[in-house]
């Protein structure tokens, strides 16, 4: 099964038409991949490209459609990587074997081969509180800062992210704005807040010294007297 965390990708390149016995190469190798219980394979058809020869290839040329590469990918553990390289080894006669030190970010099964999972992590006592206050209208990548941010806590197994839009409120230039009485969208603040370990909180701060070049960012001290979630786990905290 694969976990995050490091990882071995095992490519393979061949060519569509290279067989091995009567079948296509690809097929075998993911009969091999099936039978040493891998995790998962994937198939590439390459749609254009040149080799050696010189000759550019192209599946709209039909009379070269079959020297079209074709790159079989596996992403598994070292250990079940390595137990399958000498029968990738004995049917690739010609082409490319390749394993490649890689991170696992995000790993998600079907519900029908869904495994129990872990039991969510529950926050009880001593916690920071982080709260992050940038303008609606500041973008991180073409895209709203405070959604970027969310989408990043998401990635880094943040306990939870709830966000607050201002109605109204003043800032460095004591203008007072009121959501109603606004003639431009996006200047009033948006407050972000999670609450999660103190060892979460400082892997945060360094994200937030990037993607934050003006705000304010608090961090206070919390006891967490309760915390619960329904099965059905919602969006906000």
């Amino acid at each position: 099964m694969v976990k995050k965390g490091k990882a071995k990708k095992l490519s393979v390149y061949v060519d569509e038409s290279d067989k091995y016995g009567r079948k296509p190469v690809y097929e075998v190798l993911i009969d091999i991949f099936y039978k040493k219980k891998i995790a998962g394979v994937s198939v590439f058809r390459g749609v254009a490209g040149y080799g050696s020869d010189g000759m550019l290839h192209t599946s709209k040329k039909l009379t070269l459609s079959a020297s079209m590469p074709v790159k079989v990918e596996v992403v598994d553990s070292e250990e079940m990587i390595q137990k399958v390289l000498p029968d990738v080894y004995q049917v690739v006669e010609k082409g490319l074997i390749e394993v490649t030190d890689t991170e696992v970010i995000k790993c998600c099964r079907g519900k029908e081969t869904e495994e129990p999972q872990e039991e969510t992590m529950k926050l009880q006592g001593k916690a920071k509180m982080l709260r992050v206050i940038v303008r609606e209208d500041h973008k991180w990548e073409g895209e709203p800062l405070y959604e970027a941010l969310v989408k990043r806590f998401i990635m880094m197994d943040v306990a939870g992210a709830t966000v607050y839009k201002a109605m109204a409120g003043y800032g460095p230039h004591r203008r007072f704005r009121k959501m109603k009485f606004l003639t431009r969208g996006g200047e009033l603040p948006v407050q972000i807040t999670v609450v999660d370990t103190e060892e979460k909180i400082k892997e945060i701060l360094p994200v937030l010294d990037d993607m934050v070049k003006e705000g304010i960012v608090l961090i206070s001290d919390v006891e967490v007297i309760k915390y619960t979630h329904s099965q059905a786990e919602t969006d906000i905290m």
